[in-house]
């Protein structure tokens, strides 16, 4: 059983060495999780999970694995697929809800509701939807979720009232993979990396040199001599050019938290924003309408953004490849008498850092997605994950 679960960890991207198995499977012989499911999981994760952004994939490995094994408070995916259906959430969003909770459950107190879920857990063989006794959604009992009991033990899906003491079945550390698509929090942080300071600035000495200072006090016989210095400011400044509309559509709330992110990341120099569709040709949109007319000409940014701007593109690359190659391929607009593809190729000339951050870049050369592929070759592509945006940032900072 055990070395199938190891095999499993590797499959799912988890880097297990064969000393953290030996280790795992000692402490199990000298009987540290007391024969115990949930001790287990615990002591397994301290000692095969190196980062937290792997916690994720050791639980969906956990479960899949121990699924069959029963256990206190445990819940099978089985009961989880019954609960997590879509249509019970839109449900839940569409039912007024403001009915008097009678159940039986509402006024026991924790012991109590815990006794009465192993019960049903036990008992129940298929799925419930609505009603007052079993484990399942939409209705008053205090199991399951989107019902309207104010107390008991959710199940999977989202609480309505968010006053369940209880949570089971949460996968809580999905948001710490570093392979999942990002948020505005995310985005921030790895914003951060964009850092290079100058003092250099024509600005006022206005920050206490506190090496200067010592160094003249010490020379001046121990009488204080204040010296100041010009402030150190980020001298990075950040061209952002986003995809808009068509297949792109699904990425709009991604789009707005990556505005959002990089207008609020005031640490910058300069932040300019601009908007193409599918690719870029001789004009850059002013908003992700992509309106004709509400343009400025990306010759005109050539001349007045200068190379040392850092150039962050996402797109999907998605494009028809005559929309790439040929020079009557934008439909949505003109293209200054070249196709994309050259378009993209002054871009790299002018700017000394560009990057490419697609949502989702097919992996290797897909020869079903060829404008991706040729793009891939002339732009660093990442995948618009945690993990593919700080390889985006560590490459717009290297030397």
């Amino acid at each position: 059983m055990f070395n199938d679960f190891f095999y499993l960890l590797k499959a799912k991207g988890l880097d297990v060495s064969l000393s953290e198995w030996l280790t795992l499977m000692n402490a199990l012989d000298q009987g540290l999780c007391e024969s115990s499911l949930t001790k287990f999981y615990y002591m397994a994760r301290s000692i095969l999970v190196k980062s937290e952004t792997d916690f994720d994939k050791f639980d969906m490995a956990f479960d899949e694995h121990f699924k069959g094994i029963a256990a206190d408070e445990e819940v099978t995916s089985r009961m989880l697929r019954w609960l997590d259906k879509e249509e019970m959430k839109k449900m839940a969003e569409m039912e007024d809800r403001l009915w008097i909770n009678n159940s039986e459950d509402l006024q026991l107190d924790k012991e109590d509701v815990m006794e009465k879920f192993r019960q049903r857990m036990r008992d129940q063989d298929s799925e419930h939807n609505g009603g007052s006794f079993w484990i399942g959604t939409m209705g008053k009992t205090s199991f399951g979720n989107t019902g309207g009991s104010t107390g008991g033990v959710r199940v999977g899906g989202a609480s309505g009232y968010q006053s369940a003491f209880e949570v089971i079945g949460e996968r809580r550390y999905r948001d710490f993979r570093n392979d999942k698509v990002l948020d505005n929090r995310q985005f921030q942080t790895a914003f951060r990396r964009l850092r290079q300071y100058s003092t250099r600035l024509d600005i006022p000495k206005t920050e206490l040199d506190i090496d200067g200072t010592i160094d003249k006090t010490c020379n001046n016989g121990g009488m204080l001599e204040i010296v100041m210095q010009k402030p150190r400011k980020n001298a990075v400044k950040i061209m952002l050019l986003m995809d808009s509309g068509g297949t792109m559509i699904p990425y709009t709330t991604l789009l707005n938290d990556l505005f959002q992110a990089v207008n609020k990341s005031n640490h910058f120099k300069d932040v300019q924003c601009y908007y193409f569709h599918n690719c870029i040709y001789n004009k850059l949109y002013k908003t992700p309408e992509c309106e004709n007319g509400d343009w400025v000409d990306t010759e005109w940014c050539f001349r007045n953004y200068d190379s040392d701007y850092k150039v962050i593109i996402v797109g999907d690359a998605a494009m028809a490849p005559e929309e790439l190659w040929s020079d009557t391929g934008n439909y949505r607009g003109p293209n200054g008498g070249m196709p994309g593809w050259d378009w993209l190729r002054l871009l790299k000339q002018h700017y000394k850092k560009v990057v490419w951050l697609n949502p989702k870049m097919a992996p290797g050369n897909a020869p079903w997605r060829e404008a991706e592929t040729a793009i891939k070759g002339l732009f660093p592509m990442y995948k618009l994950t945690v993990e593919g945006l700080n390889q985006g940032m560590v490459t717009l900072m290297s030397k």
